[in-house]
């Protein structure tokens, strides 16, 4: 049935739209389990790219999705107001305050949360230049695209839009130095690119980060460093916004990754987990920052709908009432000590990290980041599918295995998705070991 479901796919739907996880297909889902078309339970460690953190098909999720569907499946929040966009507002406003007054819009996904997000920025401070940094991943549209580094995601779609600079994100593993002294350098050579760079700061609207690089590797921004970088856009003037997309909502262990380093940026973006599996995204903010749009300019026809958003507000009870804060802790706990033990068993595990229950190994040949283990990555990710865990990629050379495994996963499914991963890690680099 699988290997017929594909067929299919592969006759009518654009070879563009890539395939993660081989040939893999789902007819069914509950908690952290996918039931393929051939009848196969997989555990699911990818979480449909960071959306499930509630699990599949929560039942009071699902309860919220069909009584909302008799009631109003749409109505447009431009054409008139209805009670599940705004109850869903004032919802985010008080689990997500940004330091005062603060304010929300709906939108339908991650990348469209980065567009209007840039686009009140730029309202905002009346500037247009927008700085990103290396191994940023902000969406497919055409501005994600354009603040997104990764190359193989851009091949062939220029040109993009302009105003964009990049800079550098601190990685101790890639660079080889101590988070201090990488910190120092980092936030200097940020600063000193006002002057020296091709970009003034009193030109810049925003800078944009993702408080933990997700399609980049699951890299996490030094908590120093995002204070640092807090600071100097505070002092030149330019909007500080944090991509949320795919660490919020619980996945660090706390609602929002910024909260780990103590920051409140002006703007910050939302989407994946926050619908319980609906298309849901957000953009929060300090209010006089978000009301200095005009009306008309934000926004669009599907935004906030009344359906996703009775989802949205379901998965922020279940969140609130069964503490997936703590249990993101718990998983991260659990998850960095086997991954830990599988690096000092293995030279081809060169680093682990992460933040809460966003974990992730980079394989690397000896340990050296300048020789990314893509291929033993590639068997080892396919082993793991072979006895039913299901995990993906990160990473410009595709040699980083991510967890990104629903929040109710239960401790032993967790363990034996753990034991699978290490055990393919090892076989794979036995396989494939280079002369």
């Amino acid at each position: 049935m699988s290997h017929a479901l594909i067929r299919r796919r592969r006759a009518v739907v654009s070879d563009g739209v890539g395939m993660f996880a081989g040939d893999t297909t789902a007819v069914s889902a509950q908690g952290a389990r996918i039931v393929d078309a051939d009848g196969r339970e997989l555990i699911d460690f990818a979480g449909g790219i960071g959306v499930m953190n509630v699990g599949h098909c929560h039942p009071e999720v699902v309860a919220a999705i069909s009584a909302q569907a008799q009631r109003l499946l749409h109505a447009c929040i431009h054409v008139a107001t209805y009670e599940p966009y705004v109850e869903l507002c004032e919802a985010l406003v008080r689990l997500l305050p940004h330091g005062g007054p603060t304010k929300a819009m709906l939108v339908n996904s991650g990348a469209e949360a980065v567009e209007n997000a840039v686009k009140i920025a730029r309202q905002a401070t009346g500037r247009s230049a927008i700085v990103c940094f290396e191994g940023a991943f902000h969406g497919r549209t055409l501005l994600g695209m354009s603040l997104t580094a990764k190359s193989a995601y851009k091949r062939g779609c220029g040109p993009f839009a302009p105003e964009i600079y990049r800079v550098p994100f601190p990685s101790a593993f890639r660079e080889g130095r101590s988070e201090d002294a990488l910190v120092a350098e980092h936030l200097r050579r940020f600063e000193e690119r006002f002057v020296l760079g091709p970009v003034p700061a009193e030109h810049v609207a925003a800078v944009i980060i993702e408080p933990v690089q997700g399609e980049g590797g699951f890299v996490v921004a030094p908590p120093d460093y995002l204070r640092g970088l807090a600071e100097i856009c505070t002092r030149h003037g330019i909007l500080l916004v944090l991509d949320e997309v795919q660490t919020g909502f619980c996945r660090t262990g706390r609602w929002a990754a910024f909260e780990h380093a103590g920051v409140v940026p002006d703007l910050s973006t939302w989407a994946k987990s926050m619908g319980g599996g609906l298309p849901i995204g957000a953009v929060l903010g300090r209010a006089e920052v978000m009301d200095a749009a005009r009306p008309g300019t934000i926004g669009g026809t599907y935004g906030g709908n009344p359906v996703a958003c009775a989802a949205a507000l379901a998965t922020l009870r279940v969140m609130e009432r069964e503490d997936l804060n703590a249990r993101a802790a718990e998983i991260g706990s659990m998850v960095r000590a086997r991954f830990e033990r599988l690096r000092q068993e293995h030279d081809v595990v060169g680093d682990v990290r992460g933040l809460g229950a966003m974990m992730a190994i980079e394989l690397c040949h000896d340990r050296d980041p300048a020789r990314p283990a893509t291929e033993v990555t590639a068997a080892a990710v396919a082993r793991c599918r072979a006895q039913g865990v299901l995990v993906i990629t990160a990473g410009a050379f595709g040699n980083i295995i991510r967890v990104l495994s629903p929040l109710v996963i239960s401790n032993a499914e967790l363990e034996r998705g753990l034991e699978v991963i290490g055990s393919s890690v090892a076989d794979a680099a036995k396989e494939l070991a280079t002369p």
